[in-house]
């Protein structure tokens, strides 16, 4: 059994966020999988689903995203999880917007969802798969914080859903192949992602980015 987890910020107002990527993964993936109705539990919302390869438990934390592990641990006790069955999905700065990598341990990178995550579990190593939104173009007025808890453009809006589904098909990947095949297979695959015609992105301190609750 794998544990998938979406990151992102409980509400309406953060539904549409570059930040909330993990929890539209997972929605995407509960679709593809045709997963049984999400149900509150473990202060997140879950759902468990039949795959190829092995089934899924589907979790998304209704803590805000630096509070995530307390609603991962509880889950992974619940499940009986290994950290090595867990897959954390999160949006990724560094990434291109719509690239796909996965990545096994290592750090948090100061992504706070991460960190509240390793804190919780006591382990950094299970999987990520990161989801590129890009860091800020050189013209966007605002902090690190701000960027990622605010939507996307038209563009992006458009290449979304494909987005999505390479995330969902990642996963299933995973389920059939293992971790370490699929993202050796799944990074090799993937042609490395064209800047975004926003621009080069602004510098920021880790600071900035902690100075909205719940932001990466």
């Amino acid at each position: 059994m794998l544990l998938v987890v979406g990151l992102g910020n409980p509400g309406k107002e953060y539904a549409s966020h570059r930040h909330n990527v993990g929890f539209m993964a997972v929605d995407a993936l509960a679709d593809e999988v045709r997963a049984e109705a999400f149900r509150e539990k473990f202060s997140g919302h879950y759902a468990k689903a039949s795959a190829p390869g092995e089934p899924l438990v589907l979790l998304k934390p209704m803590t805000y995203m630096n509070e995530s592990g307390r609603c991962v641990q509880p889950a992974m006790a619940f499940f009986k999880i290994e950290p090595s069955r867990l897959i954390v999905i999160h949006d990724e700065l560094d990434l291109p917007f719509g690239s796909v990598r996965l990545k096994f341990g290592g750090g948090h990178a100061g992504h706070n969802g991460l960190r509240s995550i390793m804190s919780c579990v006591g382990s950094g190593d299970f999987g990520r798969i990161r989801v590129g939104v890009g860091r800020p173009p050189s013209t966007f007025r605002g902090q690190v914080a701000d960027y990622v808890l605010s939507g996307f453009d038209a563009l992006e809006r458009e290449a979304l859903a494909d987005c999505l589904k390479q995330t969902a098909q990642s996963v299933l990947e995973v389920a059939t192949r293992g971790f370490n095949a699929a993202m050796n297979a799944r990074n090799t695959r993937q042609k490395p992602g064209k800047q975004s015609p926003k621009g080069e992105a602004a510098e920021a301190t880790d600071a900035a980015s902690k100075s909205r609750p719940g932001s990466d």
